[in-house]
């Protein structure tokens, strides 16, 4: 009994977490205010989580792990082209931030914070295998690089877009842009060593 009461208070302390984000921003997230919606007292909000970047920290991977542990496997046909599948893929990892774009900036805002360094791997975990299905028979090596190069634009995206640079709408589309230019070079390579 102890444990669900214990339980249903770090839920509803989330879950306040989470609306605070949804609706303002990582600034929005205020203790006492998390406290008063979560019906608890600010003394267990501190007993449970040290600082409010470690409070926000947890509610932004319980939100990615609700959000992304839908995502259906996905399979490339055999004479599809890398650029579709791989799209279908990143469109499902995107479409729950586009629909949150505050979750989005928080999650780039924490991932700086204490505690946030892992961040980006454990949010990254439910969403692997279901990338990893449309990229079963590609070169190991160019997986690695693509990997590599698309967080690299990732997050570079999402700063220009905390930044006030560029609008959420406008990530995917240099993600597909980026995604096809990649895959194209990726799948001409492997045509002229076939010649």
């Amino acid at each position: 009994m102890e444990n669900t009461v214990l339980r249903d208070g770090e839920d509803r302390l989330l879950d306040s977490v989470v609306e605070l984000l949804d609706e303002g921003g990582f600034e929005a997230v205020q203790l006492r205010e998390v406290a008063r919606r979560a019906r608890i007292s600010l003394s267990t909000v501190y007993k449970h989580y040290a600082t409010r970047d470690v409070l926000i920290l947890a509610a932004i991977e319980r939100w990615m792990e609700s959000n992304h542990s839908a995502l259906v496997p996905q399979t490339r046909h055999a004479d599809e082209p890398l650029h579709p599948a791989l799209m279908r893929v990143l469109r499902a990892i995107f479409e729950p931030w586009e629909k949150h774009p505050h979750m989005l900036l928080a999650y780039f805002q924490v991932r700086a914070a204490p505690g946030g360094e892992g961040l980006h791997m454990r949010g990254f975990d439910p969403v692997v295998p279901v990338g990893m299905a449309v990229l079963s028979d590609v070169d190991p090596g160019f997986v690695a690089e693509l990997k590599s190069i698309l967080s690299s634009v990732v997050y570079g995206l999402v700063g220009r877009c905390r930044d006030g640079d560029i609008a959420i709408h406008d990530i995917v589309p240099t993600i597909d842009r980026t995604v096809f230019w990649l895959t194209a070079g990726y799948e001409a390579t492997l045509r002229g060593s076939e010649s």
